[in-house]
């Protein structure tokens, strides 16, 4: 938040932003079922690279002599839901049985007007037993 408590402007809109990410991480999953531990580390770097160069590309400024207006991190986080029998919860005798909780926090020192984070929870890997939230922060260059 900027010191007179408005949000910093988003580089791209946010629903824009939404929409990067969530087919980012619909493709790097496109045929995933479940959490692959060997797995992990292509999901991510997919989600990322991804991600990164949608945003590259969305504020590319159109007269190429110019240097890029922002600079950009990307961090996605992919967590192994506890083991669930299927079979059982659907039956109802295991509601939340299995489950493991998340908490992902991010701090910052910069100018709060021009640069900003977003942090997104893909909703599409719960049924594939993960949890995965992806993280943008940017920085725009003087």
């Amino acid at each position: 938040m900027a010191v007179d408590g408005s949000a910093p402007t988003s580089p791209i809109p946010v629903p824009e932003l939404t929409k990067i990410t969530s087919d980012a991480c619909d493709n790097a999953l496109k045929t995933t079922t479940e959490y692959d531990h060997s797995a992990v580390d292509k999901w991510n770097s997919e989600i990322i690279n991804t991600v990164l160069q949608a945003l590259i590309a969305a504020t590319a400024p159109s007269d190429t002599t110019k240097p890029a207006p922002y600079r950009f991190t990307v961090n996605s986080t992919i967590v192994q839901q506890g083991v669930i029998d299927k079979s059982a919860a659907a039956g109802g005798t295991q509601n939340n049985a299995g489950k493991r909780g998340m908490h992902s926090a991010s701090g910052a020192f910069w100018d709060v007007n021009r640069d900003g984070m977003w942090t997104y929870k893909y909703p599409g890997a719960e049924e594939r037993g993960l949890d995965i939230v992806v993280s943008v922060t940017w920085f725009a260059v003087v």
